[in-house]
């Protein structure tokens, strides 16, 4: 069996050469505890740890004392909103967060609700994007965090997050953004952009997973936060735990690796997807870009098909590895909530695949993707009676209404 075209780096991306041979060491000689202070396993295991601060600190433009590391960014995206509610409660018990986020921002939302707080979630517009003067709106005097993702996960789109931000800050009002699927893809300043709270995960920028982290402003304003995890007070007492030392010095050289080749690599990986959508929207009839065409992370392209069914798509390029939303909600077999937040029907959203390219892609599977694509897209449809009928100009909506009726 031959290994498929992997076009699916939204999900997760494999780790850069030089970020293993910088881990493998502290699986071996280097195994020391990084809290044990009395011998030079635990100092050598601290300084790598303290290496990895200063790298993610830099490439986001922050203080190495503000990285609290995490398992990754659904532990991240915990510990910022419940610690945050539990500090800030009795100031007010109203958070604003948006309808396209990731699940794991969703669903912490969601418990926050149980626990007595109220959420607004705004709605974007029919490209993915919340404009900061809808955040303006959904804004109230007790309203004691904002958190809005800064590029979607499943197409793309990037937020005004530095207008969010001033917003924000203007207001008194903490903001958090889920920037997994940013970092290390678009410049990330967290002072400039008025963030007080970010996570990131290693696996998303070519480091391990199991290893992320989140950024914790501590002036301007100084930032507090209930731990979730009990037991040590590790991490400026926000979350408890044998740090994963491995994992931490994978994801600072991944943000190192990031920092140096960000231009270039966002250059190329905006060529690329230029170059995959050409191919199929300038040729194929009846396909919609979902997403933003313009304000989107370079390596996303979320397309849907009209009259072929998305799984059956997916089957019919078995060589290529694709994606038709969140790796998290693959087992649902509901519709991308992110699409149908922005209007697109169940109908189309259901003929909907995500294809993400990144650092290890190449032209030549760029062009094989898509000519693989093409063929299994007419082939579909050529079983398709609704898709024959659609070239024949019929008005399909009446079909469908007699077909419910």
């Amino acid at each position: 069996m031959s290994t498929p075209i992997y076009l699916d780096y939204q999900a997760t991306t494999p780790v850069d050469p030089a970020v293993l041979e910088a881990m493998l060491p502290y699986f071996g000689e280097r195994f020391g505890n990084s809290a044990s202070r009395g011998h030079a396993f635990g100092w050598a295991a601290d300084e790598a740890v303290g290496v990895a601060r200063k790298q993610i600190a830099e490439l986001i433009g922050a203080s190495p004392k503000e990285i609290i590391f995490t398992s990754g960014s659904t532990e991240a995206i915990n510990l910022a909103m419940k610690g945050a509610a539990a500090m800030y409660g009795s100031k007010g018990r109203h958070i604003v967060t948006t309808m396209v986020e990731h699940k794991a921002v969703l669903d912490t939302a969601k418990h926050l609700e149980q626990d007595g707080f109220e959420v607004t979630f705004v709605e974007p517009d029919s490209s993915g994007r919340v404009s900061a003067q809808a955040i303006a709106a959904a804004l109230r005097e007790d309203t004691i965090l904002v958190a809005v993702m800064w590029a979607n996960n499943e197409v793309g789109t990037l937020n005004p997050i530095r207008e969010i931000g001033a917003l924000c800050h203007e207001r008194g009002v903490l903001f958090f953004t889920d920037a997994t699927q940013a970092v290390g893809k678009v410049p990330v300043d967290v002072l400039a952009d008025g963030v007080d709270l970010l996570c990131l995960s290693a696996h998303k920028l070519y480091g391990p997973k199991g290893s992320g982290c989140l950024y914790v402003r501590r002036r301007n304003p100084r930032v507090r936060l209930v731990a979730q995890i009990d037991g040590g007070g590790h991490e400026r007492g926000m979350r408890s735990g044998t740090l994963n030392v491995p994992g931490i010095v994978g994801l600072g050289k991944a943000c190192e690796l990031c920092a140096t080749q960000l231009n270039g690599e966002s250059a190329r990986l905006l060529e690329l997807r230029e170059r995959f959508e050409g191919q199929l929207l300038g040729t194929l009839d009846f396909t919609h870009l979902n997403g933003h065409p313009v304000e989107r992370i370079p390596g996303c392209s979320n397309i849907s098909f009209q009259y072929v069914e998305g799984e059956s798509l997916i089957m019919g390029i078995k060589d290529i590895a694709v994606s038709s939303g969140s790796a998290c909600t693959s087992a649902s077999l509901e519709p991308s909530h992110v699409l149908r937040a922005m209007g697109v029907s169940d109908e189309l959203a259901q003929c909907s695949i995500r294809f993400g390219f990144g650092r290890f892609t190449t032209t030549a599977e760029v062009d094989s993707a898509a000519a693989q694509v093409k063929e299994a897209v007419t082939r579909l449809r050529e079983l398709s009676p609704l898709y024959e009928m659609a070239l024949e100009g019929v008005d399909l909506s009446k079909v469908q209404w007699q077909a419910d009726h």
